[in-house]
């Protein structure tokens, strides 16, 4: 079985129940957060749809420097609707579907690194990294959007069982 075979299964679920919270998303609290030190429902939103978007990059390139120098820094998504986010998730879903389909599997040991003004962050596999930077960066930040939704008395749907939801 190659590489696309094994990950898509996990891929394929923790993309459906990403999808599902981001629909929950009320725009009306965009800007909520519990704490001053904390992100808000919006921008967790918004690295959730943008999180997919790396994918392609982590399987065709050597690296991705954040802020190169001389050059213009990445920037995250701040997109203000829900429909807005979602289209964007869709998108990177449909572009990073695409690049795992068409990934060889000896591509997947090569390194990989994330750089900020050619200074490495980190250097990892390719697998490593769609693994521990993508999928569960994922679920990392879709936990917390949880976690936000239920402190605003905001369904969570169920994920891995039915909801606690009454």
């Amino acid at each position: 079985m190659n590489y696309a075979a094994t990950i898509t299964p996990d891929f394929d679920r923790e993309i459906a129940n990403t999808r599902k919270v981001l629909e929950q998303v009320p725009e009306d609290k965009l800007d909520w957060q519990p704490h001053p030190s904390s992100k808000t429902i919006g921008w967790n939103a918004n690295h959730l749809a943008e999180i997919l978007g790396w994918v392609e990059g982590v399987l065709t390139t050597p690296s991705w420097d954040i802020a190169p120098v001389g050059g213009e820094p990445y920037q995250s998504p701040s997109l203000t609707s829900r429909q807005r986010i979602l289209d964007l998730f869709d998108r990177n879903v449909a572009a990073a579907r695409k690049a795992i389909a068409a990934v060889q599997d000896d591509q997947m040991a090569q390194s990989w690194a994330l750089l900020k003004a050619g200074t490495p962050f980190f250097t990892l596999s390719r697998v490593t990294m769609l693994r521990r930077f993508v999928l569960n960066h994922l679920i990392h930040h879709r936990a917390i959007l949880s976690v936000y939704l239920r402190m605003n008395s905001i369904s969570v749907p169920g994920m891995y069982d039915p909801s606690g939801e009454p």
